[in-house]
């Protein structure tokens, strides 16, 4: 790698929970007991509870799930930059992970966040009732080939759609649990391997607009700090320097473009990428979407051990 480092730091979304997430970071560096108990008031829910002692089928749902990962990704990057002085040159985050970024880019203040994504797991929550959606992780399939495979499987009212590009070999889709079976039906039939998600929605799909209608005036009441961070929202992919409201707005009903953030990252120079917050997700992802060559890959999950 050439001497001069550039970072994305990356933020992880819905999935990299697990329970005990938050042990390392309360008993090795005290000081973050203060962010849980911040997150507890802005959420009214107990989130340190919840991240340290589940139990899981508690801390998985939604509304649960939401601010508890945001909790622990942004105690993880206050123990990176109290201890290490880190500092990197971009942000991104996986659908829920964009409220991690804007705080760690001090773009937004981390109890509204926390308030905010609390009310968004329970809109997403309640948006389509238990049954009606299924999300499908697909394997080793061309994105503009599944895309076809998915008008041929929606129907008038029971649409499914790609929601995640995830990475080259990672896509996603949701929609009603109909279209989603008769996709599943044609993927068998052309031996495409996928995976069957157990989510309580069909997120990022167009069956979300419930969900994206009740936050949208909570979002656009929502002050943003105007500042020089750049930023690579889901919805476009593409690197900003000025953020708004819609970028979060029509985020609950729209693709997230993760493949094309981090080749955007790359494009722009972006030599090592760190995933901050619980899990390894967007960790393996980045190795599987950028190209061979000298690229410093980290993930903070044992934030003491990336600190050694």
């Amino acid at each position: 790698m050439s001497d001069s480092v550039k970072t994305l730091a990356m933020f992880p979304g819905q999935g990299s929970q697990y329970v005990g997430m938050s042990k390392m970071l309360l008993d090795e560096f005290p000081y973050t007991k203060a962010i849980y108990e911040e997150a507890e008031d802005a959420a009214k829910a107990p989130i340190k509870k919840l991240c340290l002692e589940g139990p899981e089928d508690q801390l998985k749902l939604t509304a649960n799930t939401q601010p508890c990962i945001v909790t622990t990704s942004v105690a993880t990057w206050r123990v990176m930059t109290e201890e290490k002085g880190f500092k990197v040159d971009m942000f991104a985050g996986h659908s829920l992970g964009e409220y991690s970024a804007l705080v760690a880019a001090g773009r937004l203040k981390f109890a509204k966040a926390i308030s905010l994504v609390r009310a968004r797991g329970l809109a997403m929550q309640k948006a389509v009732p238990e049954g009606q959606g299924a999300m499908t992780a697909v394997l080793s399939m061309e994105a503009s080939r599944l895309e076809d495979y998915c008008k041929k499987a929606s129907k008038p009212g029971e649409a499914v759609e790609v929601v995640n590009y995830n990475s080259p070999q990672q896509l996603v889709v949701a929609g009603a649990a109909a279209a989603v079976k008769r996709l599943e039906e044609a993927l068998t039939a052309e031996s495409v391997k996928f995976v069957s998600l157990p989510v309580s929605a069909p997120f990022h799909s167009s069956m979300m607009k419930p969900a994206r209608d009740e936050m949208t005036p909570l979002l656009r009441a929502t002050e943003f700090t105007n500042n020089d961070t750049r930023m690579i929202p889901n919805l476009t992919a593409e690197i900003t320097s000025t953020y708004g409201a819609d970028f979060l707005v029509q985020q609950i009903d729209s693709p997230v473009k993760w493949t094309q953030t981090i080749e955007q990252a790359n494009m722009a120079g972006m030599n090592q990428y760190v995933e901050v917050g619980p899990g390894k997700v967007l960790w393996g992802l980045a190795r599987r979407i950028l190209p061979k060559g000298e690229f410093k890959l980290a993930h903070t999950d044992s934030v003491k051990d990336w600190l050694a």
